[in-house]
């Protein structure tokens, strides 16, 4: 089974102003081989880079901007997504096994028994949890299940990564020296990265049974990684020898193009799922409350890291798309803000999408979607607006942990990604979360924080990070229009919601879900000018 539901997107910024000045994007397939797994084609994802760049070199053409002006070219890119290939054919040995996959409940499982109850060694070494959700168990389950890996690997010659490194590997040489690489951001969602010493971990990768030599090596968020060498196929020749010297995976590209360089700053992502980081600074803050410890960005190889704290939601966008595509109650995915805007209640009805299980504070796999407090009163109008508060709920659960655990409540929320186009759920936002929601008039901060990286590179040097050397950002601000106690009722009764949702699958049919709802995809990005490009694919906003 195949659905459109993803893209890779190459866009151009004028670095001395972060102007965007050209893009172009493909749509790109992901296919559902059984219900719960998710996959992409690799080959794919790199026709469409390639694609993507011509098609945008072509663009700057008709704009009489010369291509030459490109000065740098940064990626940034869905994380924990794992692809394994072949590096002497540049053959993917297997598709990409997508982080909404769920086929490795069951590997998950059996990891975990072996973990001592007092001595959780994967948790305190990389920040995260033991899910589904990352790196190390879909690189495990491949080891365990795909011939042609596991005799790559005997024969020495697999090479895994996430979407990153195999972007930059296939644009700089791939087969004819190609670099294989990643960024501490990417990296540190493998489960394979101990976060403190910024290096793999060999205690891990023996406990996953995972090789060290088939892994990138981890580098910085902002350097210079290698030189862009011209596939056979691209005609943007001018492009030859550009540097590709920025990398972030998606969400902390989104924190450094949202400029949340300070101590407590945070941003929330509206896409396929949603993300809420906060910089933490240069500490480890280990969450009590369901969150996850992650590298936000390290800007530079002789520059610190920073670390924030994450909140991720798996179904965000993902659940108009399954208004549209499953219940076909409404026909574009804007057409949810009409329906919401008419009846401007849920009429008591809640909606929790756990279509794949809890995410954040959670971690709860046996959950699944319910819609309850239905009367007979109850229209299509009261299910779009439930399903637009369920996306404001699921921020105030994370909102609500991150406060718990750094001791200083947010005053405001900064918010980037496609759904923030959409005002009734951005007003909904500020009066569940009772503090105001800060958007910014460019809400593509992914790409423009890729872009800033590869900019400021050094031996690049077009982009300056300096507070004072940023441009200014239009911002639209949305204040909360209802009283407190109203607020904390509706919440409440979610939460009431949120429990009946849990316990509704077994161990056994855990590893089964709706393949319908699963919609996210690669990214990469480029830098110019004094211009940055950005390549890759790219989320489309959690609604095409």
């Amino acid at each position: 089974m195949q659905m459109p539901l993803g893209s890779s997107c190459t866009q151009v910024f004028n670095s001395k102003t972060a102007e965007l000045l050209s893009h172009h994007q493909v749509e790109i397939k992901q296919e559902f081989p059984r219900e719960g797994w998710v996959e992409q084609d690799p080959k794919e994802i790199l026709q469409s880079v390639y694609e993507c760049i011509e098609k945008t070199c072509e663009k700057l053409g008709q704009l009489n901007i010369d291509i030459s002006n490109i000065k740098a070219i940064g990626v940034s890119n869905q994380r924990e997504t794992t692809v394994v290939w072949d590096k002497f054919t540049g053959e993917p040995l297997y598709n990409a096994v997508v982080w909404l996959d769920l086929r490795t409940q069951s590997t998950v499982e059996n990891l975990s028994k072996r973990i001592p109850g007092n001595n959780n060694f994967v948790k305190s070494k990389t920040g995260l949890p033991l899910s589904t959700y990352f790196s190390a168990v879909k690189l495990r389950w491949l080891l365990d299940n795909v011939r042609k890996v596991q005799k790559a690997v005997e024969e020495n010659r697999a090479l895994f990564g996430t979407i990153d490194s195999w972007l930059i590997w296939s644009l700089t040489g791939g087969v004819n020296g190609g670099v294989h690489c990643t960024d501490v951001t990417n990296a540190s969602r493998t489960m394979l990265f101990n976060i403190h010493s910024l290096e793999w971990d060999k205690e891990l990768c023996e406990f996953f049974g995972i090789p060290m030599e088939i892994l990138p090596s981890v580098r910085s968020s902002s350097e210079i990684y290698g030189l862009m060498k011209i596939s056979h196929s691209l005609k943007a020749g001018a492009l030859e020898g550009v540097p590709i010297s920025g990398c972030l995976g998606d969400q902390s590209a989104a924190l450094v193009g949202q400029m949340c360089f300070q101590d407590g700053q945070a941003k929330n992502t509206y896409g396929t799922g949603c993300f809420l980081l906060c910089n933490t600074g240069h500490k480890c803050v280990f969450s009590e409350h369901g969150l996850l410890t992650t590298v936000a960005y390290k800007l530079g190889r002789d520059k610190p890291a920073y670390y924030a704290l994450e909140g991720s939601v798996a179904i965000a966008g993902a659940v108009i798309r399954w208004l549209r595509d499953n219940l076909g109650i409404i026909k574009t995915s804007e057409e949810i803000e009409k329906l919401a805007k008419e009846v401007g209640t849920s009429y008591g009805c809640y909606f929790v999408p756990a279509f794949s299980g809890l995410y954040a504070p959670y971690w709860e796999p046996s959950a699944r979607g319910i819609i309850c407090g239905l009367t007979q009163f109850t229209n299509k109008c009261h299910i779009a607006f439930a399903a637009l508060e369920a996306v404001c709920f699921q921020t105030r659960e994370i909102l609500d942990a991150m406060n718990r655990d750094c001791g200083i409540p947010l005053s405001h929320l900064q918010v980037d990604g496609g759904m923030t186009s959409n005002k009734i759920l951005m007003q909904l936002q500020a009066d569940i979360l009772y503090i105001p929601v800060v958007k910014p008039s460019m809400p593509e901060t992914t790409a423009l924080g890729a872009a800033m990286a590869a900019g400021a590179a050094e031996g690049v040097g077009v982009w300056s990070l300096e507070p004072e050397d940023l441009s200014a950002v239009t911002m639209e601000r949305f204040e909360p229009q209802i009283n407190a106690e109203e607020s904390e009722i509706r919440y409440s009764t979610w939460k009431k919601a949120v429990m009946k949702s849990m316990g509704w699958v077994t161990t056994q049919s855990s590893e089964s879900g709706d393949p319908s709802i699963f919609c996210s995809l690669p990214l990469g990005f480029f830098v110019v000018s004094s211009m940055v490009m950005l390549i890759g694919a790219r989320y489309i906003s959690g609604i095409p």
